[in-house]
């Protein structure tokens, strides 16, 4: 199935790169990636779902704002979850119409796009499926509550670091590069795929990295108060589509008690968890992870 690639301009004025799979007028599946990845890691799954004999799904993967050749505003607030949340429903209106997605899915920061997306906008998908990526509301309380979450997630303000940008370009981003290989031997990364990943981060470190300065959501440190100054209001995190969470339980970054208890926000919940996976479980796993999203569709 190709893979076609086109720059799509949305009504505000930002324009996201976009890669997608299967006629246009079918039902649209959207895939939303993380960092520090870029969205030809869907190419599979979209070429997976687009088949006829799965679906025959129109399958869209736009690179996040900041990412690859997309735009890339060079101020901070620019990557405010309102903001982001914006740049997914315009790209929904113009490739499902006034029709629902008929699945969000999404990994990482995507998910977290994803999770206010469907609060916000619960009318615009009629299925929410998240990999790895946690609700803000339990992300928000194990960060006010958990050493171990605290400590995992410190990663986040190295990230932040005006220099952050010098630093993971060194040794031809040997730490963005460990992200991928600190848990395991990441036999997906092959020369061919770092090439990928060093062009994406060649043109758009900066952009990803404004995520984490944008967000509060991040241990607190000494002058910093980050998430221990914050209050979010129930109204803010309920989610009432079906959802399924799909969590990789060898998750080193984002721990298994992130979904313990994520009923109490998602009340139509389907969490699969899975023992031997990663945070990177959509490249240790790509079978189980189309296998469950289509089990899940039907």
């Amino acid at each position: 199935m190709t893979i076609t690639t086109w720059q799509q301009a949305l009504p505000h004025g930002i324009t996201l790169s976009c890669r997608a799979a299967g006629e246009r007028g079918r039902p649209v599946l959207m895939f939303l990636h993380g960092f520090p990845e870029a969205a030809f890691i869907w190419d599979p799954i979209l070429a997976h779902f687009a088949d006829p004999a799965h679906g025959g799904y129109r399958c869209v993967a736009p690179n996040l704002r900041g990412y690859e050749q997309s735009s890339q505003p060079p101020d901070v607030a620019a990557y405010r979850p309102k903001h982001l949340v914006q740049d997914i429903a315009a790209l929904a209106q113009i490739e499902s119409g006034d029709a629902p997605l008929a699945c969000l899915v999404a990994h990482d920061w995507g998910g977290a796009v994803a999770w206010n997306f469907a609060n916000q906008l619960p009318q615009r998908t009629r299925k929410l499926a998240i990999i790895n990526s946690p609700h803000p509301g339990m992300f928000l309380r194990a960060l006010q509550t958990s050493e171990k979450q605290r400590t995992a997630s410190a990663y986040m303000n190295f990230l932040i670091r005006p220099d952050a940008e010098q630093l993971l370009r060194e040794d031809g981003y040997r730490r963005l590069l460990g992200f991928f290989t600190q848990w395991g031997a990441a036999p997906c990364l092959t020369e061919e795929v770092k090439a990928q990943y060093r062009a994406v981060w060649d043109a758009s470190l900066t952009g990803g990295l404004n995520y984490y300065r944008a967000s509060p959501l991040r241990p607190p440190r000494e002058g910093d108060a980050a998430a221990s100054a914050i209050t979010l209001p129930r109204e803010m995190l309920t989610v009432d589509i079906p959802t399924l969470v799909l969590w990789g339980m060898q998750d080193a970054a984002l721990l298994p008690e992130l979904v313990e208890g994520l009923e109490e926000y998602v009340p139509r919940l389907t969490l699969q968890k899975v023992r031997d996976a990663s945070h990177w479980i959509i490249h240790e796993k790509p079978q189980l992870v189309m296998e469950s999203l289509a089990a899940f569709l039907e």
